[in-house]
């Protein structure tokens, strides 16, 4: 492994600078208004800003069954994550070290993300990829857009145009695992020049890479489309129905060695207590979702220079969890202690069901003005979610109570407002330089009321905690930046960004009981300079971005005993990325990209809980004070390489992709981390056509081609251990570190074909 990043870092010494997913260039891309598609949210060919393009065709040679992370994971700063293993089921994506709940996602300029969590669940929405036109990804605060604030990275998805003649597509894939991928989409054409219609069905199976980690995903997309003269009106619906086994907890460093593919999710105790042997696993401990979308794209234009574009929305959601839990105190769930043959039972195992039955729904807008100069554009939107959180207790081992079938243990709903203005505008001033100003106003009002799935222990209370949230965010967010044109080769462009966040639900229902979280800034600074050739780009790209209350897990308690995040008052990422991409031949490309950066918290104080030798909570904490620390899950150094061959059909491409260490904490203990990792993967396909086929395509994609093993994602255990005495703790506690890893899956294969009619 050490043999093979000091050969990766040593290309990358010699001049290859960055990969980008788009070709010949990663960041500075003209983007095009198609049909209906809200797309004033996105960065253009002379805005200031760090962003890659991912074009139709670049995602259609990957997508044979992964999710959107994993065909995100060669651009530029970006990390991907899967708890099963293989890249099906729950994944996540992290661009320059920040985590889904910091990255803004939109879909035709309409937000994806959820209100209250801040993250995107793909696995909501599998096979999304098949029904989109381009991806773009803006790195660091970016543009103004809808929805939850960018303190990282904004993900701007635009579905597919109805193409003008009828078509229809079949492509499938069958690999390791058992995994496999059925999608079929059709299409109408044009129709009296004036209607289109389009539509897909996807089915996604896999057994996952660790025990029981399965996933069976399935969904659609339908859209139906009107074009006027000067005026479209687009219909979008789409949706995912998915079921997946638990895969939420990691293994211990040894486990890795003797056991990569364990899962502990589910397991069954045989007795009442927590730490009683395992004999056996939960069939059903099973997550269950469904989500549907609905989209009403307007588009007016007045003249070629204003342009008009309206859109409404509704999201409809409803789901749950069902768990094996062992060992639990029956008040917390609202029961009461029973007896058997004398001995009272206040602990036993049960079931339980998590339930959200959600809604959000809203519209946005934007006029668009564009001239030989200027492009302004004045946009917004205003939307509404709404959620009931409620949990069920279905089944208790033993019980000689009554058991209400529909017993709830807790009940809360969470309602959010969250309207936005912004204007912005790109002014060339002189020949060649433009300078770029971008406003936004965003008022957010967040509430949940009811009762926590948490039990209120404190003295005088021993009753479900209570929520009563009522929050109010006013946010003025200003971006502003220059664009110089120096020479039709060479590019250079400057910007800075105020972004601001509010607290996640989490942050508020684990946080204190007396006191609120804060909101997040951030001053985002950035520098870049662009070069262009006929056969060759290349791109590099400084950012600073300082924080303001950032929010973070650090290992403080609230009022019962649970881990919680909290403002730091100073933290900040900086780094440098480069990116080089060489037209070698009409039949050879090569791109590489890299990211070096230094993620710090500065005067960061760490808890650690304290315990017995037993592993008895002491209901202590020791402190542990850092001048400068490493901001977790953010490594120091990540590169990518892309080697592409096409020929007469042929395609081939071998990617390659290095991550330095990550911490799993904020303390930068090298025990608590995950170690760097070198992984490699290959793919190739052939298309012909035949008489009764516009096209056939037989491909192959091997994962992992060498076999690596690594680990993508973690969690951290640290505690102090103390020998104790009928006075408490004596003499020095002694550290322990007992780390979880979710391992990735060793090589494996997913065979391809795609038939076009």
């Amino acid at each position: 492994m050490k043999r093979k990043a000091e050969l990766l870092f040593g290309m990358l010494c010699t001049g290859t600078i960055a990969f980008a997913q788009s070709a010949p260039v990663d960041s500075i891309q003209p983007v095009a208004l198609e049909e209906v598609e809200i797309i004033s949210t996105r960065a253009t060919a002379k805005t200031p800003v760090a962003f890659t393009d991912v074009k139709k065709e670049q995602i259609a040679r990957q997508n044979v069954g992964l999710d959107i992370p994993f065909l995100l994971s060669s651009t530029p700063s970006v990390l991907t994550t899967s708890d099963a293993g293989s890249g099906i089921g729950y994944t996540s994506i992290r661009v320059r070290g920040t985590d889904a709940t910091r990255i803004n996602i939109t879909a035709n300029g309409i937000p994806m993300n959820d209100a209250e969590s801040h993250s995107i669940f793909w696995v909501n929405t599998p096979d999304m990829a098949s029904s989109l036109e381009d991806m773009q990804i803006q790195r660091g605060a970016g543009t103004s857009t809808n929805g939850s604030g960018a303190f990282g990275a904004s993900i701007n998805m635009r579905t597919q145009g109805i193409p003008a003649k009828p078509y229809a597509e079949f492509a499938g894939s069958y690999g390791s695992f058992n995994s496999h991928k059925e999608t079929v989409k059709v299409g109408s054409g044009l129709i009296n020049d004036h209607w289109g219609f389009d539509a897909r069905l996807s089915n996604i199976q896999s057994d996952g890479y660790r025990d029981r980690a399965s996933s069976k995903l399935h969904s659609y997309f339908v859209q139906v489309g009107y074009y006027g003269e000067s005026s479209s009106l687009k219909f979008i619906t789409f949706g995912g129905k998915e079921e997946t086994y638990h895969a939420w907890d990691g293994i211990s460093r040894e486990q890795l060695k003797t056991n990569r593919r364990y899962n502990p999710n589910g397991k069954i105790k045989d007795d009442n207590e927590d730490k009683g042997t395992t004999i056996g696993f939960y069939d059903d401990q099973l997550d269950h979702y469904k989500q549907t979308h609905y989209q009403l794209l307007f588009n007016h234009t007045f003249s070629p220079a204003w342009k008009m574009n309206i859109s409404l929305h509704y999201t409809d959601g409803f789901g749950y969890y069902e768990e094996y839990k062992n060992g639990r105190t029956l008040i917390e769930y609202g029961l009461s202690p029973f007896t058997i043959d004398g001995v009272e039972y206040q602990k036993t195992n049960l079931v339980r069901q998590k339930l959200v039955d959600n809604g959000f729904g809203g519209g946005i807008f934007s006029f668009n003005y564009k001239n030989e100069k200027l492009d302004a554009t004045l946009g917004g939107g205003v939307n509404y979610y709404s959620n009931d959180h409620y949990g069920k207790v279905i089944w208790v081992k033993n019980y000689l109570g009554q058991l209400d079938p529909d017993h709830e243990y807790y009940r809360n709903k969470g309602e959010k407002t969250d309207a936005n203005i912004y204007a912005k505008a790109n002014y060339e001033v002189t020949r060649g330089i433009n300078l770029y100003a971008d406003l936004q106003y965003r008022y957010i009002n967040y509430q949940i009321n009811g009762t926590n799935d948490k039990w209120d222990w404190r003295e005088g209370h021993n009753a479900p905690q209570l929520l009563k949230v009522d929050e109010n965010f006013n946010f003025f967010n200003p971006k502003a930046g220059v664009f110089w044109q120096i020479n039709p080769n060479h590019q250079a462009y400057a910007s800075f960004a105020i972004a601001q966040k509010e607290p996640t639900r989490n942050n508020y229902t684990d946080g204190l009981f007396s006191e609120r979280p804060k909101s997040e800034k951030m001053f985002d600074y950035e520098l870049g300079y662009i070069y262009r050739s006929n056969w060759f780009t290349a791109g590099i790209n400084l950012y600073y971005m300082d924080y303001t209350d950032q929010l973070v897990l650090n290992g403080r308690l609230n009022d019962i005993g649970e881990p919680m995040a909290e403002n730091v008052k100073d933290s900040y990422r900086m780094g440098i990325e480069v990116t080089a991409d060489a037209q070698i031949t009409s039949f050879l490309r090569w791109g590489v990209n890299a990211t070096l950066s230094k993620n710090r918290i500065k005067n960061y104080t760490e808890y650690i809980g304290d315990y017995d030798e037993e592993w008895e909570s002491l209901y202590t904490q020791t402190e542990r004070f850092f001048k400068s620390t490493p901001i977790a899950f953010s490594p120091s150094f990540m590169a990518g390489s892309l080697i592409e061959f096409n020929m007469k059909g042929w395609n081939a491409t071998f990617l390659s992709q290095y991550v330095s260490r990550q911490y799993l904490d904020n303390a930068g203990d090298r025990e608590n981390s995950l170690d760097a990792y070198f992984v490699n993967h290959l793919s190739a396909a052939y298309t012909f056509k035949l008489k009764s086929l516009k096209s056939v395509t037989l491909g192959a994609t091997v994962y992992n081609l060498f076999n690596s093993k690594y680990e993508t994602n973690g969690y951290s255990q640290t505690a102090y251990i103390y020998q104790t005495d009928e006075n408490g703790k004596t003499g020095e506690g002694k550290l322990s570190n007992d780390p979880r890893f979710y391992p990735m899956a060793g090589t494996n294969v997913l065979f391809n074909v795609s038939l076009k009619f």
